[in-house]
Parts: structure tokens; C-alpha cells; sequence
């Protein structure tokens, strides 16, 4: 197979998955008392954290792979016409999600974990939250009904619904689970968006599957 250097950077995707993972087992170590089952892994990073210093070593790579894995995935998919329009459609959203992710939470990170949302940073931090699911939700759903298409990637189709049935899941869990449980819940929602980012770039890497030298399928 052909692959040129924005295919490699597919990669990324899945440093950014690893990089991820390891912060959110690695970094509680330096954060005493801290007890994953009950709290947000956002607490890890926030900014009287005593892990923030372990989590942001650890959890470098994650934010600039992700970025770099999306934007990749939504140029290589708009280039070469891949699927249909609704499908470049998702991917360019979960790209957008994906730099509102990392620039949002970068801006206003939460300044005291476990505390009541109540100042304005915490504000705009819970604000950045709330587009980052709205527009996970809406990509995905896009890649959904795409994928499933004549045309589409059912590859990306059906890994799209376990993201989207992973957030549900955390989104639902976390009103109806006991508060000794909340963190458990929480990852579905954070672990969704990260993993389906690594599968993206899988499939970057692989050239969504297209043939060497074909420019792709023509929107429709």
C-alpha cells in the first residue's frame, strides 16, 4: 500500500489513545485520596490538583495527537472525496469537537477538583463540556447514518455507535448511579471520544481502504 506522510500521521490517533489511558491509570498515584470510582477524571488535571504536574507529563501527547490525527482525517477525507458529503460532514465535525476540546479545556481548566461549579472559569469550563457533547454527538450520528450507506465505511459506521452508545451510557449513568459510582460512568463518556479518534486514524492509516492511485467515491 501507498502511504504518503499524512496517512503515517494517522498514528497519532492511536499515541493519543495510549498517552490518554496511561495518564488516567498513572497520574491518581500522585493524587492522594483520590478515588476514581467516585470522581471525574477532569479532576486529575485541574488546577489545584496535586497529579496536574504527573498528568500533564504523561498526558502530553494526547491533546496535540488528537488534533493533529483529526485534522488529517478531515483533509485526507475532503481531498479524496471518500464516501458521501454527509460523511466528510461527521468527520469535519468530530474535528471541530476535537480542537474545541483541546483549546476549551486548555483556556479554563477546572481550578478546584471535586468542588461546586460556582466561578467563572469552572463556568465556561462546564460551557466547553457542553459543545464538546453536543458536537460528539451530532458527528457521530452523521457517521452513523453514513456508514451504514451503499457507500459508506461500515467499519466507521459501527464504530461510531459504540461511541455514541458509550457517551449515552455515561451521560445516562451519570444522573442515575449512586455518587460512589459517578467516575465509573464518566469514563464511558471520556474513553468514547479518544478511542473513536484512534479508530479514525487506523483507518487513515490504512487509506480507508481505497485503492492505490483512486481519488475516491464522489460525494453525493
Amino acid at each position: 500500500m501507498n502511504r504518503k506522510l499524512i496517512n503515517w500521521l494517522g498514528l497519532t490517533g492511536v499515541t493519543a489513545l495510549l498517552s490518554y489511558t496511561l495518564a488516567v491509570v498513572i497520574a491518581p498515584s500522585a493524587f492522594p485520596g483520590y478515588n476514581w470510582m467516585a470522581q471525574a477524571v477532569s479532576d486529575l488535571s485541574a488546577e489545584n490538583a496535586p497529579s496536574k504536574m504527573l498528568w500533564n507529563q504523561i498526558a502530553a501527547l494526547y491533546g496535540v495527537c488528537s488534533v493533529v490525527c483529526a485534522t488529517c482525517v478531515s483533509i485526507f477525507v475532503s481531498e479524496n472525496k471518500v464516501s458521501s458529503r454527509l460523511f466528510r460532514v461527521g468527520m469535519h465535525l468530530f474535528t471541530i469537537m476535537t480542537w474545541v476540546s483541546y483549546v476549551g479545556y486548555a483556556m479554563f481548566p477546572l481550578s478546584d477538583s471535586g468542588k461546586e461549579i460556582a466561578s467563572f472559569q469552572e463556568i465556561m469550563h462546564m460551557g466547553v463540556t457542553i459543545a464538546v457533547v453536543l458536537l460528539s454527538i451530532v458527528s457521530l450520528v452523521c457517521l452513523i447514518a453514513a456508514g451504514f450507506r451503499k457507500d459508506g465505511i461500515r467499519g466507521i459506521g459501527i464504530s461510531a455507535a459504540v461511541a455514541l452508545a458509550m457517551m449515552m451510557a455515561g451521560a445516562i449513568g451519570q444522573s442515575t448511579v449512586p455518587p460512589q459510582y459517578f467516575g465509573v460512568v464518566e469514563r464511558f463518556s471520556v474513553f468514547a471520544a479518544v478511542g473513536f479518534g484512534a479508530v479514525c486514524g487506523f483507518f487513515l492509516f490504512n487509506r480507508f481502504h481505497l485503492p492505490s492511485g483512486s481519488a475516491g467515491c464522489a460525494g453525493k
